[in-house]
């Protein structure tokens, strides 16, 4: 499936039985990338590579998974996906894709031996070129949760998408709320109570994590990238209480396919309204 931006495809793979999944955004040729993880327990892959000081400025393909580390396998289908189409940097042995992926933690949400595989990142690489749904308890989305503190009493999570325009601008984030914390319709008082209930919760309400993309056709380089990350995150702390926990693996990746001029300060705010706005959604529909 597409979406508003052009070019950028997302396709899901999803479990709804083992409660897991996966989902892939794949970009045009020569988009720029770059991330910024602010949760205190992260599951990720090939994420060194988008740090603004390292050679390779581009990004083919995002890898948002379940599974938690063990999810991290499905980018390996996505690479075989891409070097089938010729993408990838270009080595004497052929072209290397850059897939970097993040993974949250669902093995405690259906059955802890399900978990995103090569062959179902594959399979939703290839699906991105199809229509399904693109919001959720699909893809990576299939076994999330929120207001994981409070126990049994837990909300589903899923997938969200908000989108943003100014002129011929467009903003837009996929965001996976699989949440310790409550999502926050921006009237919720801030409790302290999460973090004083920590020693009596079950250890599997201590392990989760939201994680998104960001996506612009912004002509960014690598640092507007991270600055836009770091926007993502700041819409994170509006959408989620409490945010960025230590046993949280919070994580963004920005991706600009560059057709169009931007101020970077005004990318990274319409940043931070689409990410609240994404996890927001997540909430309306569990309510």
């Amino acid at each position: 499936m597409t979406i508003g931006i052009p070019d950028i495809r997302v396709g899901h793979w999803s479990d709804p039985d083992g409660e897991t999944g996966c989902t892939v955004l794949i970009f045009p040729a020569g988009t720029i990338g770059s991330c910024e993880i602010r949760g205190g327990a992260p599951a990720s892959r090939e994420l060194d590579v988008l740090a603004p000081d390292k050679t390779v400025p581009f990004v083919d393909a995002v890898v948002l998974t379940g599974g938690s580390a063990f999810g991290l396998a499905a980018a390996d289908g996505v690479m075989r996906y891409l070097e089938e189409l010729g993408r990838g940097v270009p080595t004497p042995g052929g072209n290397v894709p850059i897939v970097p992926a993040l993974a949250l933690f669902d093995l405690a949400a259906g059955d802890p031996t399900a978990r995103p595989t090569a062959e179902s990142g594959y399979a939703a690489a290839k699906a991105t070129t199809g229509d399904q749904y693109l919001t959720g308890r699909v893809g990576a989305g299939t076994g999330a949760y929120t207001s994981q503190w409070r126990g049994p009493e837990r909300v589903p999570g899923g997938v969200g998408y908000a989108e943003r325009r100014w002129n011929d601008l467009v903003v837009g984030a996929i965001c996976v709320v699989n949440a310790f914390g409550d999502i926050d319709d921006g009237s919720t008082e801030i409790t302290l109570e999460p973090f004083t209930l920590l020693g009596s919760l079950d250890p599997a309400a201590r392990t989760h994590t939201t994680i998104g993309a960001v996506v612009t056709n912004a002509r960014l380089d690598k640092v507007g990238c991270h600055i836009v990350a770091q926007g993502a995150h700041d819409g994170l702390a509006r959408a989620v209480t409490p945010p960025h926990a230590r046993f949280d693996g919070d994580g963004f990746i920005t991706a600009a396919t560059g057709s169009v001029e931007a101020d970077v300060d005004l990318v990274r705010l319409m940043a931070l309204a689409t990410v609240t706005e994404a996890i927001r959604s997540v909430g309306l529909a569990a309510g």
